[in-house]
């Protein structure tokens, strides 16, 4: 008879695959992340933020089609591979066309317009597409079906493409201001807990100073103080969530500081800093990944409120809050799903992380 033993790692894995929402929320986040990374490789429209303009066009429905005349730039810029990352320039005029014809060189072409009694019949040259010689071939080559699967927005914008792009405010928020939450909390927890004395009097009485102004309030304060702007936001949304984390290590450092383990450490002359982040912080860790989980779905929801609130990334960034702060007045206009889509983005992100820490709760509870 032979006797396996398992890692406590190794068990908790065991567990967490075992939940089936705990998994499929996992890859739900690890699928939204992928996306996130390369959206301007899978964004119809890969221009820098999504800013492609097209006013003729503006809050059209989902699975909306037009045909998209695209007129060569003069100058075209030099693109790299930091494109891929940050946009691409524009290299091309898009121009959404009813209808058009072949006279003689040029392709006479009506722009597109919802009113009939507003159309316009316009012209353009064969010398317009560098490199063609044949009006036809130019036709067919740079007048094309363009397809808005998500619709556009009140500016003409395809919805798809400011949703992929806006993705990354949400996904990077949440590891950003967890990130700083982390580092903050884990130091005043545990020299709070470990410590003890003033110490840990002045730790509780500045996370309890922090905890009795509610969020919002102090995170638009710490916004306004840093300035408007995609970085100072993260920096707001951490600063605001280490509290938490502090007090949950502070009660788990009381709580072990007087272990065999801790006491050895002591006696074979370790520092108190070696002691706290090589013997008591790997040992704590489990429900600081758990509170970590449910702080994501937090700072995600706070970032929404402050774009929606004008607060958050600002003009053209896209982010889902920012897409409902443009279109909330949409939804007793008859086009409700302006505001609905990134709506419905914003929480199925938050649940996600809620349900991925429930399971890992459940996976690190050493009881079960």
């Amino acid at each position: 008879m032979q006797n396996s033993t398992q890692s406590l790692t190794v068990i908790a894995l065991q567990k967490f695959r075992k939940n089936f929402w705990g998994v499929f929320s996992f890859g739900y986040i690890v699928v939204l992340l992928f996306i996130s990374v390369f959206a301007y490789v899978l964004a119809p429209d890969n221009s820098k933020n999504a800013n492609q303009m097209h006013l003729s066009i503006n809050s059209k429905p989902p699975g909306f089609k037009v045909q998209m005349l695209v007129v060569p730039l003069d100058e075209k810029p030099i693109t790299s591979f930091l494109n891929y990352i940050e946009g691409f320039p524009n290299t091309v005029t898009e121009i959404p066309i009813q209808s058009y014809s072949i006279v003689s060189d040029t392709i006479e072409y009506v722009e597109y317009t919802s009113e009939s009694s507003l159309k316009v019949v316009k012209q353009i040259a064969l010398d317009k597409f560098s490199g063609e010689t044949d009006i036809k071939i130019a036709a067919n080559t740079y007048i094309k079906e363009q397809i808005f699967y998500l619709g556009t927005d009140k500016y003409g914008r395809d919805l798809l493409s400011r949703m992929l792009v806006g993705s990354r405010v949400s996904i990077s928020i949440g590891f950003v201001a967890v990130f700083i939450s982390l580092i903050v909390g884990l130091f005043f927890g545990a020299i709070g807990g470990y410590f003890g004395g003033k110490i840990d009097a002045f730790v509780m009485w500045l996370v309890n100073i922090i905890w009795s102004i509610p969020t919002l309030l102090l995170v638009i304060a710490i916004t306004l103080a840093l300035g408007k702007g995609f970085w100072q936001v993260f920096i707001a949304v951490g600063l605001t969530m280490w509290v938490e984390v502090a007090r949950v290590v502070r009660g788990q450092v009381i709580s072990i500081k007087e272990m065999q383990y801790v006491t050895a450490a002591r006696a074979l002359g370790f520092g108190d800093f070696r002691t706290i982040f090589n013997h008591i912080l790997p040992n704590i860790m489990a429900p600081v990944i758990v509170i970590s989980a449910a702080n994501f779905a937090s700072a995600i929801l706070v970032e929404s409120g402050l774009s929606f609130l004008g607060l958050g990334a600002q003009p053209p960034i896209p982010s889902w809050g920012s897409i409902i702060k443009d279109h909330y007045s949409y939804i007793i206009l008859g086009k409700p799903y302006l505001a609905m889509v990134p709506g419905v983005a914003i929480m199925l992100l938050t649940l996600a992380f809620m349900m991925m820490g429930n399971a890992l709760r459940d996976a690190l509870d050493v009881k079960e």
